[in-house]
């Protein structure tokens, strides 16, 4: 196999480019943004500005593609937790026990870990990361993609490639692009969410003494914030309401809006920090979910991945581990050659995203706020996730199975076994 290109040079583009690494000669990753050398927000990645979080499954991943990427990560000034010793929980309107789950992720910004990862995609051999380079449109040769058309500086030209990867984002392209030559279109899951962010950076007066504070949304309020430590001593704030109960942006509001989630502390220690950025939004109406590995046909030269494949509502951090994750599903897929690749490689990102769609509609449809189907089974698992969250506010655990679960260490499953569940139904009656 000799040239791959992948469409967008995000963390979904830049993982699929690694995924690639030793099954093709040429990797070529492009983006319409200029990719400046420095650490900088850019208009690509809107949602940049606000809190970001690799779960503790991607954490391991990225050190497996990476080797030393968190040890480098922090060198550089990005900021180790440990969950839950550094890191307080507060979900279902209960704060989680402090225990050591074993557990331990870094936070930094958007793009300070972006930025590492392109630097690192960067070194291997064969690869090129080509900015300022808008995307036409895919070439066909009978059924078959094999290449693509970009313009950069307004000169059209065709990268020939034996592999093109959409990895623009929840803008993918790919639907669109079999509609337009009459091949069949996945079918879409949505859950509307009608959710919006408002974020800033800010500085502390005095050290506080967590390195994390997360409150999730409950029903009746389907808002929530994370107050989280990042790099160079500055600490992120962002407010989230789900169900169009928006955060306001004028800074007397977003102080009152905090008051609604936040704990005493939090809120005295965000009202006397020093602002060090303005407050900025971002909208999200819906996870949406492509099922593409449902398509019976498919052109063959041509793949999906990340966002434009599953978007997850950001508010559980999940986006960038699952491409970690079908990152490591297509780099198996590859290495036992390129026929059905398509069929294969969809397969196996379904498998990866399942799991985390189930744990994403239950937490949404937890709150009755948001619109959607709740069948007898998802009414059954929010009220014993509900009774978890409440037990693993005393019993460490609950506290780690449900902590493993939710970083994806394990199986959704795992909150079902005998030891969780007996203490789920012990620690329930012994605390209703």
């Amino acid at each position: 196999m000799t040239h791959a290109v992948v469409l967008g040079a995000s963390m979904g583009g830049l993982l699929a480019a690694r995924a690639l690494v030793g099954s093709y000669d040429r990797i070529t990753v492009v983006d319409r943004d200029s990719l400046a050398a420095d650490v900088v927000h850019r208009r690509g990645v809107p949602q940049a500005r606000h809190f970001h979080t690799i779960l503790l499954r991607g954490k391991d991943a990225l050190d497996e593609m990476f080797p030393g990427f968190s040890a480098e990560l922090v060198a550089a000034g990005a900021v180790p937790v440990g969950f839950n010793v550094d890191a307080r929980f507060v979900l279902a309107g209960h704060p989680m026990v402090r225990s050591d789950t074993g557990a331990a992720d870094i936070q930094a910004t958007r793009p300070m870990l972006e930025g590492a990862v392109r630097a690192r995609v960067a070194t291997y051999p064969g690869v090129r990361i080509v900015p300022d380079c808008d995307v036409v449109g895919p070439v066909f040769e009978g059924d078959r993609v094999t290449g693509v058309r970009v313009d950069r500086d307004g000169a059209e030209e065709v990268l020939a490639a034996d592999l093109v990867i959409d990895a623009m984002g929840r803008s993918g392209r790919a639907r669109s692009w079999l509609a337009s030559v009459g091949l069949p279109t996945p079918a879409e899951d949505r859950i509307d969410v009608n959710m919006m962010y408002a974020s800033r950076l800010v500085r502390p007066e005095t050290p506080f003494q967590d390195k994390l504070v997360l409150v999730g949304p409950v029903p009746g309020r389907p808002t929530g914030f994370a107050f989280a430590a990042q790099e160079g001593g500055d600490w992120m704030v962002t407010q989230v309401g789900m169900a169009g109960d928006h955060p306001p942006t004028d800074e007397a509001g977003f102080l009152a809006f905090l008051k609604r989630s936040a704990p005493p502390d939090v809120q005295d220690a965000v009202a006397a920090s020093e602002p060090v950025s303005e407050i900025r939004t971002h909208r999200f109406p819906a996870s949406l979910r492509r099922r593409y590995e449902h398509l019976r046909q498919f052109p063959p030269g041509l793949l999906v991945f990340g966002d434009a494949m599953c978007s997850f509502n950001p508010i559980y951090g999940q986006g960038m581990t699952v491409a970690a994750l079908e990152s490591e599903a297509l780099r198996r897929c590859l290495e036992i050659g390129d026929a059905n690749l398509s069929t294969r490689f969809f397969r196996a990102a379904a498998k990866i995203i399942d799991p985390v769609w189930q744990l994403n509609a239950l937490g949404d449809l937890a709150l009755p706020e948001i619109p959607g189907h709740r069948s007898l089974s998802t009414k059954t698992l929010n009220r014993y996730v509900a009774r978890l969250q409440r037990v693993a506010a005393h019993d460490p655990v609950a506290a780690a199975a449900f902590i493993r679960t939710i970083g994806l260490l394990q199986p959704p499953t795992s909150i079902l076994r005998p030891d969780v569940l007996a203490r789920v139904v012990v620690g329930g009656l012994r605390h209703t």
